[in-house]
């Protein structure tokens, strides 16, 4: 499947959540096995040749990404979420996103110190989430080796706040 199959099968939906957002919904991919199976595959491809350690995906949609693609890697997976959702003790980062302030929070022990990470999620958009998600690995020991995405906007310029890491994303708008 290339590309341009999986980029026709984003459903585009205006002024979501608020007016003047094109929001760009993955709901179509992930019902379409093929589909969901081809952005595995091309997400695992882009860490050929790494050894990864584990997977860390951010709340929510990184967790349906990040869990499918540790299964296909044999790694374990963390999450990252917002504050107060996590049961154990925690490090946490506040973050600006698209619509607003966050917390974020990860498991003070959730990798091994020096373990290579690559963190994933369904959207690069201004880039602050994933900004904040690779400060929290690496402030409990981890090594970002990559950060993977399956949708990027470009024009949001996400790349810049990620400029010390090595970014991938499929499907590019």
């Amino acid at each position: 499947m290339d590309l341009k199959t999986l980029k026709a099968k984003v459903r585009n939906i205006p002024d979501f959540p608020k007016k003047g957002i094109l929001f760009r919904d993955i709901t179509p991919l992930l019902k379409d096995a093929k589909s969901l199976r081809e952005i595995i595959a091309r997400l695992a491809k882009s860490l050929k040749g790494e050894k990864i350690g584990t997977v860390v995906g951010i709340e929510s949609r990184g967790f349906i990404f990040g869990t499918a693609l540790a299964t296909k890697l044999g790694v374990g997976f963390v999450p990252i979420r917002k504050k107060g959702k996590l049961p154990w003790k925690t490090q946490n980062i506040p973050c600006t996103l698209e619509y607003g302030e966050e917390i974020l929070e990860i498991h003070q022990d959730a990798v091994k110190r020096g373990e290579k990470v690559v963190i994933v999620d369904d959207l690069l958009a201004t880039g602050g989430t994933a900004a904040a998600a690779a400060k929290l690995v690496e402030a409990i020991g981890g090594k970002v080796t990559k950060l993977a995405f399956v949708i990027e906007l470009e024009f949001l310029k996400g790349r810049e706040k990620l400029k010390d890491h090595d970014v991938f994303s499929l499907i590019k708008y």
